[in-house]
């Protein structure tokens, strides 16, 4: 069974006659009469880039990670954000993959000659082209994969000032958590 995050947003809290959102709550706006009640909203459509896409499939999430590029407003789904994770990871594995490749190769021609301090062009080649692409890449996506973290705080009602805990030691790993928790639907606030 899937969920739609739509359908349960709109339903309001599944209890028999309330129908709309936040019904049945104080002043019958839910959380503080902000009017955030149900389910957050979500995309119906993976072409719809205004709201998050629950559910999203990994070539979903790579496709909306890219054309959001330098959308910092809004929200990002949990599948959104890690599937891109997930992708990143991979496609900077490659050009990592083939730097360690050369520096293997200048090791292995280092210990066979530890007289001649010389790599071979080759080993170096590697070396040059896997840290070259890998800086290419690491260029390329950092500004969208600071929007989608900024667009996954979004949606756990979080602010994307979170993003600077990132600069200290430990931060990462505490944003990282923060992009695990669920969507809220008071992180609807956030929506343009």
């Amino acid at each position: 069974m899937s969920y739609d995050a739509n359908a349960a947003y709109n339903s309001g809290s599944g209890a028999p006659g309330q129908g709309a959102p936040g019904a049945g709550m104080p002043g019958g706006q839910g959380y503080g009469g902000q009017g955030f009640g149900g389910a957050p909203r979500g995309a119906a459509t993976p072409d719809d880039l205004s709201l998050p896409l629950y559910g999203a499939k990994f070539g979903q999430a790579v496709k909306r990670f890219f054309k959001n590029y330098v959308k910092f407003s809004g929200r990002a789904s949990r599948s959104e954000f890690w599937w891109s994770y997930l992708f990143l990871v991979i496609a900077g594995f490659v050009p990592y993959i083939l730097a360690i490749i050369g520096a293997a190769m200048a090791s292995v021609s280092a210990s066979v000659d530890p007289y001649n301090a010389t790599p071979s062009g080759g080993a170096v080649a590697l070396m040059a082209i896997g840290g070259i692409l890998l800086g290419i890449f690491a260029l390329a996506t950092i500004i969208p994969f600071i929007a989608i973290i900024c667009r996954r705080l979004h949606d756990g009602n979080f602010s994307a000032l979170f993003i600077l805990l990132w600069l200290t030691g430990i931060g990462g790993l505490v944003v990282l958590i923060l992009c695990l928790m669920p969507p809220k639907p008071e992180g609807q606030r956030y929506d343009v």
